[in-house]
């Protein structure tokens, strides 16, 4: 039931997002964040999408295999992962003349996986073999996207993981993704003609 709200949050987001970048001239631009970013992940098999609604915030969805590992146990399977960033440091970044594009920058986010039991590859959580599990929770994030298009993220952060039809608990969540974004990236400074 909590996924539906979610869903319908993201949406209207998009929506008001998209209704934002109508507006013409900078006040509404995304300066450093790119409006769409798809990236295919090659260490985890799977893909991500960061969508730029504000400044300096994204909501993005990624795909891929996960482990959930927390006091009843792992849970290993294909995951979906839910994020609202807020990168904090990219002025810094671009004052060091580092790069920002492909929303190259550090972050904190809001954080949501889900382990569906139908994509569910090992477990040691006892309970009924049709189980889902979800975590809700906070992450620290560094993300870097390279000239050529290779990606890398980093997250780590903890919070509660709540099990339907089996114990809910507290654990950590680590995160690391490598791939390459296959979208246009903007330009180092995206104010230059």
């Amino acid at each position: 039931m909590k996924n539906k709200y979610v869903l319908i949050l993201l949406c209207f987001v998009s929506t008001f997002a998209n209704a934002q970048w109508q507006e013409k001239g900078r006040a509404f631009d995304l300066a450093h964040l790119e409006r769409h970013q798809f990236k295919l992940n090659l260490l985890s098999p799977g893909f991500t999408y960061e969508l730029g609604i504000f400044k300096n915030q994204s909501i993005s969805t990624n795909l891929g295999l996960a482990t959930a590992t927390y006091e009843e146990g792992y849970v290993f399977g294909l995951a979906m992962n839910n994020r609202y960033r807020y990168y904090h440091n990219f002025h810094r970044r671009e004052r060091l003349d580092k790069n920002t594009s492909g929303n190259s920058g550090n972050y904190i986010a809001a954080a949501q996986a889900i382990f569906f039991s139908q994509l569910r590859i090992a477990t040691d959580v006892e309970g009924p073999d049709d189980f889902n599990l979800g975590f809700y929770g906070m992450v620290y994030g560094i993300q870097r996207t390279y000239e050529k298009g290779f990606n890398f993220n980093l997250e780590l952060g903890a919070g509660y993981y709540k099990g339907d039809g089996v114990p809910d608990g507290y654990g950590p969540l680590i995160n690391f993704t490598f791939g390459w974004v296959a979208t246009k990236r903007k330009k180092k400074d995206p104010y230059l003609d």
